[in-house]
């Protein structure tokens, strides 16, 4: 299928692309997000005529999280898990309880946003965990895991 993208996707194009993706991924994400619109010549003709106020929409989303990622870089949460002897967790730190942390810390972020490596954290220690904030704003948050013994 054949859409318009009316804002930039990771791994896809930019503000303004005609690409070509498969029919499911455009009908089942990319509509109904809004991130694109089907690619039928009206469509292009009202995209032209709203480019300016999309393009400057997106610029100001960038800074906004270009700002918000200055002040999350380096950024260094705890949390308490039940652990074992030997340092490893009962259970997990997953994105959500990353994501949770951040929210608790005042920041603005949903599990989506938080990548984690190497999967969900299961020792304790120091880890280091990537934020993406905008497809093109992605800051490091460091993740200590402190373990609780009963």
């Amino acid at each position: 299928m054949q859409i318009i993208l009316l804002e930039k996707v990771a791994n896809l194009g930019g503000l303004g692309e005609v690409v070509k993706v498969k029919d499911g991924y455009a009908r089942n994400f990319l509509i109904p997000t809004g991130a694109a619109r089907r690619a039928t010549a009206e469509a292009i003709k009202a995209f032209e005529a709203k480019r300016a106020e999309l393009e400057k929409a997106a610029a100001e989303k960038l800074a906004a999280s270009q700002a918000e990622g200055e002040k999350l870089a380096g950024k260094t949460l705890t949390t308490t898990q039940k652990a074992g002897v030997d340092g490893r967790l009962f259970g997990s730190v997953t994105n959500h309880d990353v994501a949770e942390l951040l929210n608790k810390a005042g920041y603005k972020v949903v599990k989506s946003q938080v990548r984690m490596p190497n999967g969900p954290l299961k020792t304790v220690g120091e880890h280091a965990v990537t934020v993406a904030l905008h497809t093109d704003v992605v800051v490091d948050v460091n993740v200590t895991v402190v373990g609780e013994t009963d």
